[in-house]
């Protein structure tokens, strides 16, 4: 009896003795797991480290060139038609599926006819017509070249439908846009580094 009461008061109090080894073992895996959590408690929590965002890929010529663009301002005379712009406006739309619209009123300020929209004489029309361009078709970007071509489907010169536009295309930042008529007006191109003609457009968001 005495010397199970030894074994006893060692497991109670915790006092060295000549059986206290023996002791332990009888404690159990309870004993373990308290140990183990009070270790665990003491580690140090590590800030958690945010994910580094994933850098943006720059975008192809052909994906800046989506979009709606208000027209900006009109540099030098087009060798297609012999027209003078006077405080020009005009929306140019490049769109994902591949078609695209241009409409461009070269004069600001556009005369109404005298005696409504179906009585306008012949000279009220002429210059209607004269004072506006609009075509629509589908749209092709060669990178490479830094051209979009116009494939014009119609045209409000008829005699203009079923033909290419080239357009050599640089872009200022994010949101403007220069386009530079590549025809010279003789059924042949000129040459970009001559090119005087320029619309530039500014993006619409």
């Amino acid at each position: 009896m005495g010397r199970l009461r030894l074994h006893h008061e060692v497991a109670v109090s915790g006092r060295a003795g000549p059986s206290a080894s023996r002791v332990w073992p009888r404690r159990g895996a309870a004993g373990v797991l308290v140990l183990f959590a009070v270790f665990a408690l003491a580690a140090p929590v590590l800030p958690t480290v945010p994910a580094r965002p994933a850098k943006p890929q720059p975008k192809s010529p052909a994906e800046k060139l989506v979009g709606v663009w208000r027209l900006a301002s009109v540099e030098g005379d087009s060798p297609m038609r012999k027209v003078r712009y006077d405080h020009p406006t005009g929306l140019i739309l490049y769109d994902r599926s591949g078609w695209m619209m241009v409409q461009i009123a070269i004069r600001g300020e556009r005369k109404p006819f005298a005696k409504g929209t179906s009585a306008g004489t012949v000279e009220e029309k002429a210059e209607a017509f004269d004072s506006y361009l609009a075509y629509y078709g589908t749209y092709t970007v060669d990178s490479k070249e830094e051209t979009v071509t116009h494939h014009l489907t119609d045209h409000s010169y008829p005699d203009l439908r079923g033909r290419d536009n080239v357009r050599w295309f640089e872009f200022q930042g994010e949101n403007r846009l220069v386009l530079i008529p590549a025809e010279d007006g003789k059924g042949g191109r000129v040459e970009r580094k001559s090119a005087t003609y320029k619309l530039t457009w500014e993006r619409i968001p």
